[in-house]
């Protein structure tokens, strides 16, 4: 069996990485499956001449899809870089992935849908998304979706030990400034990429197919995501503080869905296990970025 990890340098493709090498024998038993993660320097989906010249290369069984663009305002000043990479590199991809009968996961994102639901979404509802962010990574999802046997995992608030990331940025700020400001109108389920790169994997080594929520289980906005990271760090009340997102200045390129909250459902009927819940999850982060 040959897999081929897209993205491998990111937050998530690094723990992808780090779970397989655990996990190994579930893919193949008995034999050592050959796994090449390729980072963006070493293969840039954009390019439908390096993607092709890969997959042919290699000929993969199976193809995992984390790659994408996901700085949301940069993509909302440049859609260009932002389609080229997570819609047509997608699609390049889902295009080798039907010609070799492989296998495809591509990982989504929450921002396919607008947000104006006053409940979580679940997988089977329509998505609507407000920016080219959301835009351009619901057009991957159809590419992905041409693909016969294939899976499309969406997350949120996405945050790891490796790559750049809200806990990182939280951190790093509260040493710096008396207090942080941030919206507590927008929420969310945050997840921390050990639980999403496991389940993901969980997911490939089942062969499953259709649409899945993952992320850690329960929901928060972005100011009580943030104040609960100050706490873990034992800072007091009052070190961030929340704002709307109507006063934020300057305001952001990208619109934000004000609820963005992912119910799992898919995986819960499945009778597959929930990540588990956010806050202890992000502990454990938090610990191992203060080391």
């Amino acid at each position: 069996m040959r897999i081929l990890l897209t993205g491998a340098s990111g937050q998530l493709g690094q723990d992808i990485v780090t779970a397989f090498e655990r996990r190994r024998d579930e893919f193949q038993p008995g034999k050592k499956p050959d796994f090449l993660a390729l980072s963006r320097d070493q293969l840039d989906v954009s390019s439908r001449d390096q993607v092709f010249g890969v997959c042919y290369g290699y000929e993969p069984d199976v193809i995992i899809h984390p790659a994408a663009w996901t700085k949301v305002d940069e993509c909302e000043t440049n859609p260009d870089k932002a389609y080229a990479v997570n819609a047509c590199g997608t699609n390049y991809l889902a295009d080798a992935a039907k010609t070799l009968n492989a296998y495809m996961l591509y990982v989504s994102t929450d921002y396919v849908f607008d947000g104006y639901k006053s409940s979580p979404y679940i997988e089977w509802d329509t998505p609507n998304p407000l920016s080219v962010y959301g835009r351009s990574k619901l057009a991957g999802e159809h590419a992905a979706a041409s693909v016969p046997f294939h899976a499309i995992v969406r997350t949120s608030w996405v945050a790891g030990h490796g790559g750049a990331n809200m806990v990182k940025t939280v951190m790093k700020l509260l040493e710096e400034r008396d207090n942080l400001q941030f919206v507590e109108d927008q929420i969310g389920s945050p997840t921390l990429t050990p639980d999403l790169a496991d389940k993901i994997l969980e997911i490939v080594a089942a062969r499953l197919t259709g649409i899945f929520h993952v992320t850690n289980s329960g929901s928060t906005s972005w100011y009580g995501f943030a104040a609960e990271i100050a706490s873990l760090l034992g800072y007091g009340e009052g070190k961030i503080l929340p704002i709307k997102t109507a006063d934020l200045f300057p305001p952001r390129p990208a619109p934000r869905p004000a609820n963005s909250v992912l119910d799992n459902m898919a995986l819960r009927t499945a009778g597959l296990g929930l990540l588990p819940d956010w806050r202890d999850s992000l502990s454990a982060l938090v610990n191992r970025l203060k080391d």
